[in-house]
């Protein structure tokens, strides 16, 4: 797929760009790492005013952000709004602690004085997704200023009016040229980027397929990376859960996004004793969202990004009904102009079948009853993905289980999953490593040196 803004709600092809040349990518290589050698000496007191200006920005023209999101991936266009909002409080979160969190830290020793100092890398690569083409790389871009780093952007090809948005916001924030920068180019460029001394770690959220290649080629450089990868949450219903509350939330966490989310609830693991009523609530939620153009405001769900992930879900969802599955509700692409997908539900999927280990992009939910707590957690376990985990109980000693027992990044008791600037996010098993967000975020790209005087 070349570098476009296709609207999927139409198939319009709006606007095509042409990737940078190798000259283009070599200027824009020499700006960075020679924009570095300044920043890093610029106070974090100067850092935090051009970040809270970056979130004034967003916040200001959100209207504008929201609609450019809607027009390029598809997602509601209030749910596009609040991406835009969500990204100047990571902004606001950054430019008010890192200060705090990038403070020396005294250790006892033996020295007369020993502590550890957290010092800037240089450039970054980040490999960014278009499902939340804003919020993926505010959240990596927001601390790496901060702590002092260059950010190169690689975003999906889909979403280049997003990733120049972006790149435009910075500038507009007063920081100076070349500490953030947006890169038009193909995924075939990533390996020839790692391969150079000026980049010295990279980022990518994506596709499973697509962090294995870059992690192979960071590491011939001996070079950090962190990645954020697929995903197949369980949402675990325990009897003492209160239903309706349960079913509105599991509809939330599995629609987000057009249901196009790494983190969105795609395994629902229901307790056989209340599945029946869970099933039934849930059916009613999916049949009541309002398919349609999502800049429209009363639309719940609109298209999904691109043609191939409409034809691939569907492929999903037809190998799993015939490996035996029921159709609750759904279950075929709507007849209309778009890449649209109705709100689905499968049960009864046996246990040798493939969709058990893989992951549904789109709003799709996959039912499953269990006869109690010991096969919840062996059934959400079952997969080789680890990213996050909603389990809904009143009862202490099942939540104690399922927050020790659950094998993700992180467990939500009796709430949705969703990445918080204040707490750590990132998955195990085949859904990543390292962490985003938070204290931990901060520290990935860094420098921790040890400083030790006699």
């Amino acid at each position: 797929m070349g570098i476009a803004t296709i609207n999927p709600t139409t198939g319009e092809t709006l606007k095509t760009f042409e990737p940078l040349t190798d000259r283009d990518i070599e200027t824009k290589l020499a700006k960075a790492a020679h924009a570095f050698q300044a920043y890093r000496h610029t106070s974090l007191a100067q850092r935090s005013i051009w970040l809270k200006q970056a979130a004034q920005i967003l916040e200001d023209d959100r209207q504008k952000w929201g609609e450019l999101m809607t027009l390029e991936m598809g997602k509601p266009l209030k749910a596009a709004i609040a991406e835009a909002e969500k990204c100047a409080l990571a902004c606001r979160y950054y430019a008010d602690h890192a200060a705090e969190l990038l403070a020396d830290m005294s250790v006892p020793t033996d020295a007369s004085q020993s502590f550890v100092r957290y010092q800037p890398i240089g450039t970054v690569l980040a490999v960014m997704p278009w499902n939340f083409p804003f919020w993926q790389v505010f959240r990596f871009i927001a601390p790496a200023v901060m702590v002092g780093n260059m950010g190169l952007l690689k975003h999906a090809s889909n979403v280049p009016q997003c990733a120049m948005a972006i790149e435009e916001i910075m500038l507009r924030a007063g920081f100076p040229e070349g500490v953030f920068q947006t890169l038009l180019i193909g995924a075939d460029r990533v390996a020839g980027l790692m391969a150079d001394d000026r980049i010295k770690a990279a980022t990518l959220t994506g596709s499973e397929p697509a962090g294995a290649s870059l992690a192979a080629a960071a590491g011939k450089q001996i070079k950090k990376t962190v990645l954020e990868l697929g995903g197949s949450d369980p949402f675990i219903v325990l009897p003492s859960a209160d239903g309706e509350v349960a079913a509105a939330t599991a509809t939330a966490a599995r629609m987000l996004n057009n249901g196009q989310s790494c983190i969105a609830a795609k395994r629902f693991i229901v307790h056989e004793a209340i599945a029946d009523d869970f099933e039934q609530r849930l059916v009613t939620k999916f049949q009541a969202l309002k398919i349609g153009d999502p800049m429209q405001p009363e639309t719940d769900i609109g298209p999904l990004a691109t043609p191939s992930i409409l034809q691939e879900l569907d492929q999903q969802v037809q190998a799993c009904i015939q490996s035996g599955a029921r159709v609750v509700t759904g279950g075929k692409p709507l007849d209309r102009p778009g890449n649209f997908y109705p709100p689905t539900i499968l049960a009864d999927i046996p246990a040798d079948a493939a969709a058990n280990q893989e992951e549904f992009f789109g709003p799709v939910a996959l039912l499953f009853r269990v006869p109690d707590l010991d096969a919840a957690i062996a059934l959400a376990n079952s997969t080789s993905f680890g990213l996050g985990a909603s389990a809904w109980t009143t009862i202490a000693a099942e939540r104690d289980r399922l927050i020790e027992e659950l094998e993700a990044g992180a467990v939500f008791i009796n709430g949705l999953v969703k990445s918080d600037p204040r707490l750590p996010f990132g998955g195990i098993k085949r859904s990543g490593y390292g962490r985003e967000l938070s204290i931990q975020g901060l520290h990935e790209f860094i420098n921790i040196k040890t400083v030790w005087v006699k």
